[in-house]
């Protein structure tokens, strides 16, 4: 487990280097790197960027998968398998792969290097994720409850809204922390997608290491790290990461 964890974990000392370049162990320490990350006007915009679109993909993702789930677990007709199939197969296909057949598709339609252009394309990844953990947490879910709400006169929304969606909150939960660090995180499709135009995040850091070797990166990357766990943990101490996917 330690080898595996541990080139996340020295991205933290190398992240406070003293010096010019990544060097292990660093021959001095200091924030001078934090600093400048401040400082980098292009750094701070790709993060701004990031930032908006993944929170965005995961409203929209959130507002499409939460019905199809329901669509999927609830009801039984014709063509079911087959939707639940189209709607995971991103997951199958290799990102560089699914990349070119999306900027192929976006070309067409003048979508490259635009905010709607990168949204879209950001919940063909997001969309199954949380498609997967709705649908699960729908499946494990008492259905005699509804049935119960039901039989007592209470209208389809009225089960939906106080007796479906409320037990669904840890779903909903896990599913808007998954579909966000996804969408932050991508980067082979928005390399393709989001163009010279669109700064976000993880292309900024993508092109700075092909010319800089400076331990800036660690900083970015300390902090994504720190903010990753910070969202896991939130969501585990608020509702359990374990009640959306094995109850």
């Amino acid at each position: 487990m330690m080898f595996l964890l541990a080139p996340v974990i020295l991205v933290f000392p190398i992240s406070f280097s003293a010096d010019a370049f990544v060097a292990w162990p660093p021959s001095a320490w200091s924030t001078r790197w934090y600093v400048a990350l401040l400082h980098n006007e292009e750094m701070v915009t790709a993060f701004r960027n990031s930032l908006l679109i993944a929170a965005c993909v995961t409203a929209i993702t959130l507002l499409v998968a939460m019905p199809a789930a329901v669509a999927l677990t609830r009801w039984g007709f014709r063509g079911r398998d087959a939707l639940i199939s189209l709607f995971t197969a991103p997951l199958l296909l290799p990102s560089i792969v699914l990349g070119l057949a999306i900027l192929v598709i976006f070309a067409g339609y003048g979508l490259v290097s635009s905010w709607p252009g990168v949204v879209i394309a950001h919940l063909v990844i997001t969309l199954p994720y949380a498609l997967r953990v709705l649908m699960t947490g729908l499946s494990t879910m008492p259905p005699f409850v509804e049935d119960a709400a039901g039989t007592l006169g209470a209208a389809p929304w009225q089960v939906f809204r106080q007796i479906t969606l409320p037990l669904m909150t840890p779903a909903l939960v896990a599913s808007a922390a998954l579909a966000f660090i996804v969408s932050f995180d991508e980067v082979v499709i928005s390399l393709f997608i989001a163009g010279t135009q669109l700064k976000l995040l993880p292309v900024s850091l993508y092109h700075y290491v092909e010319s800089w070797t400076d331990p800036l990166v660690a900083a970015v990357s300390a902090l994504l790290v720190l903010g990753t766990l910070g969202i896991v943990l939130i969501v585990e101490r608020a509702i359990g990461l374990g009640k959306a996917v094995s109850k």
